[in-house]
């Protein structure tokens, strides 16, 4: 047979075993024969590079190649739901459709809530051409080449009947069982665990090493389909076409029609998702019929033809054995109660935050003690309740440490504060650690080729022991014995590119406690460079929108530290940006002089931080909120309702994106 044909073959014999094992569950091969077919495909593939296809299963692997990932914005915003927590709060939604309605007759569709991470799939032709996370619900992450790793998602269609092209959404997931695996392997390393399976499904989902994503071994449930050519004007309708294409929906979904049926569903669902295989925290629940929801439409945040029920949190008893104390990037200090392990919302639990001394007095706690847990959110576990009558005689009241842990330096407590902190910011380890994994965060100095890990790595190696250490690394001294030179040679690439980073991501990069991203960015604006930063006053900084009293001493106090301000010296030195571009020192214009203005909906020529830019360089200023001091509205499509109804009450002028452009000529 012809290899090439053979290659054809093998891809789509693989695709069809794919899905039976990912998606119908229902394998008709052993894993090894699985693997001598994709040996085979692999090696053909090798022979004749002349066929590449970017959707063969081979692809699945990964890759360590990627660079980043680009900015994608949603054709259809990804609007999140509005939550509910009693059975009346789901009654009252239901009798609001019906208003809504005007009496016509509707169907619910229930579905699993699943608690993972949105996703957007786009299928040009039966095959997967994008994948972009939720992000702002605006703009996401274009993330297809880790999506193409997770094996429940198909890269080309074995089905029928499907659109030329469409949208589906869902959630990506980690199944408990790879949590667990997972978290065991990072014990044993001696590496952070991840929290929860979100977590963990988010942060593999981020890697910019496809491979890593492969090894998690990710699943995922799709539960909405977005097109021009739908095959029904029913949600659960095309839901069950979609399956028939070969996508991987939930079997727990179901169409009803009255407010008692949807509570028997969630009444159902609240205990047989203990049996589940992934991580669930409510019911979502929305009008079936397509143009009942246009009629129905939105709100300013989220859709009226849909809400979502979240489950109590589950509550288990168990005994307190002991408290250990974890030291954060401010130096902070949060006690941990470690229990006799408890199965609680799908996973053993043996550890939950008491998050400060107060905390710990309010309960009384002692160790010996049974003391009643919950899961937040189904996420962070935490102490509710104690029964002191099961308190053992011998019992001792739990003690808060007077010294820091890591370091050994005596904990102080600031006034006004509830936590502990260790003030050896200078020599305490993950003070240090987190100081540096805070500086190469994305929305700082976004170094996105390192991640916690490494930081912990190159800690350990002595390569670094603060933020300015990062740019002395060469390929040589990360590349070690030679097995890395790609990855070893990116990472100094992204720490070189980073010195591009504007002036005010330097200034959140910092890591000034109180200082946020929005408060760096109007500290850099206001100051001009880091100099004047520097040398500034209390009276000066609170100048700035936004910084009081507490702010404003921090950040003295943070410039007048002499290792902090070595560290802002080298950074100068080896070429950070340390002062305003020059097209941000000179105002464009003044056409926006002393107007306020509202940035409300969805745009075509920019994004909402490029106009919040624009509109300050020509001097005008962003507020969040409308008033009667709202000088216009800058509107793109789907401007909230709430916000167009307040609009026009107080008769504040609408402006369209190609009008204010047109004004700032």
């Amino acid at each position: 047979m012809d290899d090439k044909i053979r290659i054809e073959q093998l891809r789509k014999e693989l695709h069809e075993h794919n899905y039976r094992y990912y998606v119908l569950n229902q394998p008709t091969i052993s894993d090894q024969d699985f693997d001598f077919l994709m040996k085979e495909l692999q090696s053909l593939e090798a022979l004749h590079p002349e066929c590449f296809d970017a959707n063969s299963p081979s692809q699945r692997v990964g890759s360590d190649l990627q660079s980043g990932f680009r900015q994608v914005s949603h054709r259809y915003p990804m609007l999140s739901l509005a939550n509910t927590y009693s059975e009346a709060d789901v009654r009252d939604w239901y009798d609001s459709v019906k208003k809504g309605l005007a009496g016509e007759d509707f169907e619910i569709c229930c579905e699993m809530k699943y608690d993972g991470l949105s996703i957007s799939l786009t299928y040009v032709k039966g095959q997967l051409v994008q994948a972009v996370t939720r992000g702002d619900g605006v703009n996401g992450d274009d993330v297809t080449a880790n999506v193409k790793t997770i094996r429940s998602i198909p890269l080309i269609l074995p089905g029928t009947g499907y659109p030329e092209e469409f949208e589906i959404r869902g959630e990506i997931l980690m199944p408990w069982s790879s949590f667990e695996r997972l978290n065991k392997e990072r014990e044993a390393a001696e590496e952070p665990l991840f929290a929860n399976p979100r977590n963990a499904a988010s942060g593999t989902l981020k890697s910019l090493d496809s491979r890593v994503v492969a090894q998690r071994q990710l699943d995922a449930y799709l539960y909405y389909l977005l097109g021009e050519s739908l095959p029904a004007d029913g949600h659960y309708e095309n839901l069950k076409a979609a399956a028939s294409w070969g996508f991987k929906i939930s079997k727990g979904m179901r169409k009803v029609r009255t407010v008692d049926e949807v509570m028997d569903f969630i009444n159902y669902w609240d205990q047989e998702r203990k049996n589940l295989p992934v991580a669930t925290d409510g019911i979502v629940l929305k009008v079936n019929s397509l143009s009942q929801q246009r009629s129905l439409g939105y709100t300013a945040k989220s859709p009226r033809w849909a809400i979502a029920y979240k489950f109590k949190a589950e509550r288990e008893c168990t005994r307190l054995l002991e408290v250990t104390y974890q030291v954060g990037r401010t130096g902070a200090v949060t006690p941990v109660a470690n229990m006799e392990p408890v199965q609680l919302a799908g996973t053993t639990v043996k550890r939950a935050t008491l998050n400060n001394e107060d905390f710990i007095r309010s309960f009384d706690l002692h160790i010996g003690d049974y003391v009643y847990v919950e899961k937040g959110g189904e996420i962070i576990p935490k102490i509710v309740g104690v029964d002191i009558e099961r308190r053992p005689i011998i019992a001792q009241p739990v003690q808060f440490i007077q010294k820091c842990p890591e370091c050994g330096a005596r904990l102080v407590r600031y006034e006004g504060e509830s936590a502990w902190y260790c003030p050896n910011d200078a020599g305490c380890p993950p003070q240090i650690k987190g100081r540096i994994e805070h500086f190469i965060a994305r929305k700082a100095m976004n170094i996105d080729s390192l991640g916690p890990e490494t930081v912990d790595e190159y800690y350990r190696r002595g390569l670094i022991k603060n933020v300015a250490d990062l740019y002395d690394i060469d390929v040589q001294q990360i590349n070690g014995d030679g097995s890395r030179t790609k990855s070893a040679q990116r990472i100094v690439n992204g720490i070189q590119k980073s010195k591009e980073v504007p002036f005010e991501r330097v200034v959140f990069a910092l890591g000034i406690r109180f200082v946020g991203e929005t408060t760096a960015r109007l500290l850099a604006r206001h100051f001009k460079n880091i100099d004047a930063l520097m040398s500034a006053g209390l009276e000066d900084l609170q100048e700035v929108e936004g910084v009081g009293e507490v702010m404003a001493k921090s950040i003295i106090g943070y410039f007048h530290d002499e290792e902090n301000l070595r560290i802002v010296n080298r950074l100068r030195d080896y070429g950070l940006q340390m002062q305003l571009a020059d097209d941000q020192l000179k105002p464009a214009s003044d056409k926006l002089a002393g107007q306020s203005i509202v940035i409300s909906g969805v745009f075509a020529h920019h994004s909402r931080d490029e106009y919040k830019l624009i509109i300050e360089q020509n001097g005008g200023k962003n507020v969040g909120s409308i008033s009667s001091k709202t000088s216009f509205i800058l509107a793109g499509e789907n401007m909230g309702p709430s916000k167009l109804e307040k609009a026009q009450k107080l008769g504040i002028k609408i402006m369209s994106e190609d009008e204010f452009l047109e004004i700032i000529k």
